[in-house]
């Protein structure tokens, strides 16, 4: 247990680093305070990347990730994940645009669903990106114009119906919370 706290305990600080790093402005940061995180970013790098530990940990994520692709790596998949991606894609925007329009006329926005709709639309576009790479380098689907309209129209309709559904959803939630936030009325006292 020892051994494998010390590398998770690099990954976070290479982590919470990283973060710090880029979120930092770079114009107010000297040079030299610049270079020293750059080096001790790299340095935490290198030792995570010789240990033995991360290493297996490392191949432990990827191995089954790898055997299920290679599984998986036949056109309709790609065909399928395609229309799954398009069809995230595609719900995801039109709840932050349209159903979010709705709520703002409303006066009923909700932070929270903002953020989750824009965490799955960014999900979806960098899934819809990655399947279409992983299509092009391991899939005979890119070649096929009939696959990828086909896929791509399942996957826009599928989007607009999860939109549909989500957008219901939300409008109910939102009237639910507006009428649970209404103070019940006082009753009358009889005489």
């Amino acid at each position: 247990m020892r051994k494998l706290m010390i590398p998770l305990w690099c990954v976070g600080l290479l982590a919470v680093s990283s973060f710090a790093w880029a979120a930092l402005p770079q114009e107010d940061m000297t040079k030299d305070a610049a270079k020293a995180v750059n080096e001790k970013i790299g340095e935490v790098s290198a030792k995570m990347n010789q240990s033995q530990t991360v290493q297996e940990i490392s191949a432990g994520l990827l191995d089954p990730i790898y055997q299920l692709a290679e599984y998986m790596g036949v056109p309709w998949f790609y065909w399928a994940a395609f229309a799954l991606m398009a069809a995230g894609v595609v719900s995801f925007a039109l709840q932050l645009v349209l159903t979010k329009l709705l709520l703002l006329a409303q006066l009923k926005m909700n932070l929270a669903e903002i953020f989750s709709d824009t965490l799955g639309l960014l999900i979806s576009l960098v899934g819809l990106v990655l399947t279409t790479q992983a299509a092009t380098q391991n899939s005979t689907f890119t070649s096929s114009p009939a696959a990828v309209v086909s896929s791509a129209a399942v996957g826009l309709i599928a989007g607009f119906v999860f939109y549909l559904w989500g957008q219901r959803l939300e409008l109910r939630a939102a009237a639910r919370r507006t009428v649970s936030a209404e103070p019940a009325p006082k009753e009358r006292r009889g005489m």
